[in-house]
């Protein structure tokens, strides 16, 4: 019987959806002293996806954080039985991922550095060792396989009553059979929602509806981006020798996974071709239910689980089990407050691991509802990291038949996905293809990676790749002549007001209070001191400030300055699209850009920092003295409509000075070898300019106040936990990617946030966090011996006071 009698009028928190991650944050919630909280399902508790839900658990995951948010959930799991007295299933039976090509093989060994580094017990065993564990698989053709004995399974629908039943026991209430029709807002809040059961007034409401929040998010006026796909697993009857101690198992060559199910194996996969579902929407009254068994799809992944199981061959299969799972269009799930309605916040999209999310999901969500921001970086889930275009049916369905087979796909570093490209492009994009350009997406901009002779794109390597050479090329350029580099996907937003300036002044540790036409570099933090944006404040005028900011954070910095400009009298508005850069880069900038302007460009006439609108040949631009790679170097700004014109009479000049297309991977390259950080590596809200080596963009005596002021005071009273150091690889044939632990004196202190490898040098620079159990202080860092492991091979790396490239 549905559970609409007494429903409330009213509820500080309402969470639409009663699955396994609703439950959880209801939980949660409950934990931080939230006692009025009502969690509405449409139809019965894990009625959805939950129910039908493999229930694999694993710890490992690619940052640090989104893995201690991992095993977190299972600490939960193994004692929610205990507290609740409802069982869980939980069972730690530990895993064994298996690996049938040398390309695995390096991924496994970098996945054990990786998680050795972040805690986590993990063994790289024979292929002998894995048949010990697994005894039902074929080993003959394996190279290696790794052991993490935490990992384990549960029962979703018990785990999930489990939570429910804590959430209760904490003051939650649940309502089943209870539909949401419709949201009500006010001046940019949520403050109510429609139901089947009439209104519900409330301060905040959690989406956790997994496939229907996109849907529900619509009615909201906010863009969830994930899109249904049918899932497959079969459940066999009992088989001799499986037992309910069999680790769960992972071959992803095969594309397959397998975990004991009452005696008989659970049998499942991602195929790399998917097959999404419900790109209209999910029929009402789709609780409980299943799609046709289609075996054509299946046959892929039975194929090789035969292989590597032969017991399937004559097993007996009870069920070919198709279920719904959602997905987004990077394969992270979507968590935290929408951009667009403050007090609305979003847990979905979980690619078919929300059970191994849901504690951990959970927690950080109430956090961050209960706190006003997240307790941790969260970046890689974080819906601002999305924007309203991600929201297109056909962007998400084309890209759902890709991103599901993410989760066994080779995980090659700087890979490109291949579905919804050439989507924005640069005014330039067909001259820049036309000379070789070889294209990476960002934010949907299709921005140049590097530029190659010939047709076709380069391999993917853990090796030295394939495009290095012409990268080396590149960066030689920008070193000894000049380089042009198409900049146009950055993030441009303006604002402008009477309040403008003490609005940036709150939000901005630099003092931005400079004269009109000068630009600052300056970090915008949040209360813990750690960065929610680094970015380029250039003063217009005395009203308006022009930001410049990554191509990434758009929707991120949009929300931050939109939600603390409050009552100002002051407006931004996103520009992107508007302008074009261009910049030129190396020691011959300067003359190139005098043959075809008449402006002063002396160091007098515009230093560094400032900015002056100059004509270039037959258009005004505005130019902007800086260099994120180091050295001399111009951004000219300039009217998306004139950039054509402005590359190619730069283009004609350039030739005889050695002029040089260059893209994205000589920047960072060079900007590591210059010592610049770059957010979402070294920078993010768990990282502080005291940390980052970036103080010189904090100005803690500006006169006023500024978020983030006073942690940073006491930061520098007690000292930093961790600091950012520059260190060069003494091995020339190394070749680091980014995310390799680091170890000093044989101990692991931290992991790679960015890896380049230098033409000066001749070999790879890398930033990367060295931490202590004591405040690290800069002697502590520069001293002790480091090695940096890649791939199981240990690299001695010296560690730089000073960058390689300093200029």
């Amino acid at each position: 019987m549905a559970e609409t009698e007494n429903l409330p009028a009213q509820a500080e928190i309402v969470i639409v959806g009663g699955g396994i991650i609703g439950c959880s944050l209801a939980y949660h919630l409950t934990k931080l002293g939230r006692r009025d909280v009502l969690v509405l399902e449409q139809g019965r508790v894990t009625s959805g996806t939950t129910w039908h839900a493999a229930g694999l658990v694993g710890q490992m995951r690619p940052t640090r954080t989104m893995t201690r948010m991992s095993r977190y959930g299972i600490e939960l799991y193994r004692t929610l039985e205990a507290e609740t007295g409802q069982a869980t299933g939980w069972k730690a039976c530990g895993s064994v991922n298996v690996a049938s090509t040398p390309e695995r093989v390096v991924e496994l060994k970098r996945t054990v550095a990786r998680a050795r580094s972040f805690g986590v017990e993990i063994d790289l065993i024979s292929p002998a060792e894995a048949g010990r564990l697994w005894p039902l698989m074929r080993t003959d053709d394996l190279l290696a396989a790794v052991w993490l004995p935490g990992d384990g399974k549960a029962n979703p629908a018990d785990l999930t009553q489990a939570l429910a039943k804590g959430a209760r026991a904490g003051g939650a209430r649940i309502r089943e059979g209870v539909r949401v029709t419709c949201f009500t807002r006010k001046d940019g809040r949520v403050i109510g929602l429609e139901t089947t059961a009439g209104h519900i007034a409330c301060e905040t409401v959690a989406l956790c509806a997994g496939q229907w929040s996109r849907d529900l998010g619509c009615k909201a006026g906010i863009t969830v981006p994930l899109h249904s796909a049918e899932h497959f697993y079969i459940v066999t009857k009992r088989i001799p020798g499986v037992t309910p101690d069999l680790p769960v198992m992972r071959d992803p060559d095969g594309f397959i996974y397998y975990k004991e199910e009452v005696g008989g194996l659970l049998m499942g996969g991602f195929e790399p071709v998917a097959k999404p579902w419900g790109t209209g929407g999910i029929p009402e009254g789709f609780e409980f239910q299943l799609l046709p068994e289609d075996w054509d799809q299946f046959e892929p992944l039975m194929k090789a689980a035969i292989h590597r199981t032969p017991c399937l061959e004559t097993a007996e299969v009870r069920q070919l089990l198709n279920g719904l799972e959602s997905f987004t269009p990077d394969g992270n799930f979507i968590l935290g407050e929408a951009p667009d309605c403050r007090g609305l916040f979003v847990a979905a999209g979980f690619n078919s691991a929300g059970i191994a999310n849901a504690g951990g999901a959970g927690r950080l969500l109430a956090e961050w509802i209960v706190g006003g921001e997240p307790s941790v970086d969260l970046g890689d889930v974080d819906i601002r990291r999305f924007a309203g275009f991600h929201g297109n049916r056909a962007h998400l369905r084309e890209r759902t038949v890709e991103t599901l087979g993410l989760h066994y796909a080779m995980r090659w570093p700087r890979y490109e996905l291949k579905s919804v490209r050439r989507l924005r492009r640069s005014p330039l994009y067909d001259r820049l293809a036309a000379k070789g350009a070889r294209f990476g997406a960002r934010m949907g901009w299709e921005r140049a990676n590097y530029f190659a002779p010939g047709a076709g794109e380069i391999p993917y390597s853990y090796g030295r790749p394939g495009w290095l050479p012409y990268c080396l090329e590149e960066q030689r350029a920008t070193r000894e002549t000049v380089a042009i580099f198409d900049q146009t996907s950055f993030a441009k937003l303006l604002v402008q007001g009477r309040d403008a300036l003490a609005v940036l002044q709150r939000l901005c540790a630099n003092d931005v209070n400079v004269a009109p036409r000068r630009m600052v570099y300056t970090a915008m933090l949040n209360a813990r001191g750690g960065f929610e944006s680094d970015l380029t404040v250039i003063r217009l005028g005395e009203t308006a400030f022009l930001l410049v900011t990554g191509t990434a954070q758009a929707t991120r910095d949009r929300d931050w300055i939109t939600r603390h400009i409050g009552e100002a009298a002051a407006i931004l508005t996103d520009v992107t699209s508007a302008w074009s850069v261009l910049s030129l880069m190396g020691p011959k900038a300067p003359a190139l850009l005098a043959r075809l302007s008449p402006d002063d460009l002396s160091d007098a006439a515009l230093p560094p920092g400032a900015t002056a609108e100059i004509d270039v040949g037959f258009a005004r631009v505005r130019a902007a003295r800086m260099s994120y790679v180091g050295g001399l170097g111009f951004e000219l700004y300039i009217p998306a409509e004139f950039v054509a014109s402005v590359y190619d009479a730069l283009c004609d000049a350039g030739t005889e000075l050695g002029l040089k297309d260059a893209g994205y991977y000589a920047i960072d390259a060079l900007r590591i070898e210059a010592g610049r950080r770059a957010f979402g590596a070294e920078l993010g809200p768990d990282e502080t300019p005291l940390e980052a080596g970036l103080m010189h963009a904090v100005k803690l005596e500006k006169g006023m106040d500024f978020i983030g002021r006073d942690a940073l005071l006491r930061q520098r009273e007690r000292g930093p936990g961790k600091r950012l150091g520059i260190f060069v690889l003494d091995d020339r044939e190394a070749f680091p990617w980014g995310g390799e632990g680091i170890l000093r004196d044989g101990k692991p202190v931290g992991e790679i946030t960015s890896a380049g490898y230098s033409a000066k040098l001749g070999r790879a620079v890398v930033m990367g966090y060295v931490r202590g159990d004591v405040p690290v202080t800069r002697e502590f860092l520069l001293s002790g011996r480091y090695v940096v492991d890649i791939a199981g091979e240990r690299v001695p790396a010296t560690p730089r006071a000073k960058p390689p490239f300093p200029g």
